[in-house]
């Protein structure tokens, strides 16, 4: 019988100590009914009941819809942005390119001038 009460101890100051951390860590926006202060303490105060009552009314839980992450190339939102903006950015791109190209002609047709004197 102490060997089952030793056990049921250390079960119930684990859990209260996984509750605890979670109630530390989960985000606020998914904190429901008290603060985050006061769900710490009910956890602490009241160690077995105060962990079930933030696992089942304190955290909210995930959206039903799965997020799922979608990378930008499969995001038509942004592939959207993209083609849109794409052909002014393409003109800039090029403009700048031919000056650049110009400036550098300019500055090599320089240095030849230079070194032929």
């Amino acid at each position: 019988m102490a060997r089952l009460l030793v056990v049921l101890t250390v079960i119930a100051v684990a859990f209260t100590i996984y509750t605890l951390v979670d109630v530390l860590l989960t985000d606020r926006s998914r904190v429901r009914g008290l603060q985050k202060p006061l769900w710490a303490v009910l956890v602490v105060v009241l160690p077995v009941i105060g962990g079930l009552l933030w696992l089942f009314i304190g955290k909210a839980r995930r959206s039903s819809r799965p997020s799922r992450v979608i990378a930008p190339d499969d995001d038509p939102d942004f592939l959207g942005t993209l083609n849109r903006d794409d052909v002014a950015r393409r003109a800039e791109q090029e403009e700048r390119l031919r000056r650049l190209e110009q400036e550098l002609a300019d500055l090599d047709d320089d240095t030849r001038d230079d070194t032929a004197r």
